[in-house]
């Protein structure tokens, strides 16, 4: 297959360029890429619309990936607990060589086309669950591996990639296609190809959340109460739904634990 991710940059001499002529023309290659997930939005809906059904009757959220694309999974699974309340197994991210390879590339290791599903064993994955594998050039043996053999077992699968006519993509039952074409530093799929990948993980678990409740009106009100600022922004969540003064809203934010709970303390 031809990898337009792969493909000469438009752009040369990139050494030579001056400084601001450098940040005006990786930003003008940045604004393409919401133009291209846009195309692709039927494509996320398919996928959040089964993840929804799976997730409502009890099933969890897989993400695999290598490299950039596994390290985004693992990001966008983390920000879950936080920002939904939701328990920290309900989305997970795996990439490929293991939490190492978080920080630090692990040799080959998206090569290797049955440890993706090794790496799904571990969490006792069955076919109440989804996964979505992430590779920006839709042919990492490790992504493809694992989609096929979570296929054989009856459980929905997904993937985000970022060229047309992919393996992955083949493999995929519920396929996103975001082409987002020659990297400003050629082949640097971290850049165009990562953005376009953060922006999909966005709307896909976003969405999802909404849709099992976990958002109230626009508000996080199942949000963790982590930090001073996250606390403060939950007492005012509580202020402005019942009227109460900021002292008596945060009390009962300690109290409860969190803004929901907070808020329908009051209505029983």
């Amino acid at each position: 297959m031809e990898r337009s991710t792969e493909t000469d940059s438009k752009y040369n001499g990139l050494e030579s360029m001056p400084l601001i002529e450098l940040l005006q023309n990786i930003n003008n290659e940045d604004k393409t890429v919401p133009l291209a997930v846009e195309k692709a939005l039927p494509q996320i809906e398919a996928l959040a619309k089964i993840t929804t059904e799976r997730m409502r009757k009890g099933g969890r959220l897989f993400y695999i990936g290598a490299g950039t694309s596994g390290r985004l999974g693992v990001v966008d699974a983390s920000e879950c607990p936080p920002t939904f309340g939701v328990p920290f197994d309900w989305v997970v991210g795996i990439i490929a060589g293991g939490d190492t390879a978080i920080r630090k590339a692990v040799e080959f290791a998206e090569d290797n086309t049955t440890q993706a599903w090794k790496d799904l064993q571990e969490f006792d994955i069955n076919e109440k669950d989804v996964v979505v594998g992430i590779a920006a050039s839709g042919t990492t043996p490790y992504v493809i591996g694992g989609l096929k053999t979570a296929n054989e077992h009856g459980i929905a699968t997904g993937c985000i990639v970022c060229n047309a006519g992919s393996p992955v993509a083949a493999t995929a039952q519920y396929p996103v296609e975001v082409v987002t074409g020659p990297e400003f530093v050629t082949g640097s799929t971290r850049m165009k190809a990562g953005t376009a990948q953060k922006l999909v993980l966005n709307m896909l678990s976003t969405s999802v959340m909404i849709q099992l409740g976990r958002v109230k009106g626009n508000k996080m009100v199942d949000m963790q109460l982590s930090n001073d600022k996250l606390i403060q922004r939950g007492t005012n969540m509580v202020m402005a739904e019942t009227g109460l003064p900021e002292s008596e809203a945060a009390a009962l934010l300690k109290e409860y634990g969190s803004v929901r709970k907070a808020v329908e303390s009051l209505k029983k």
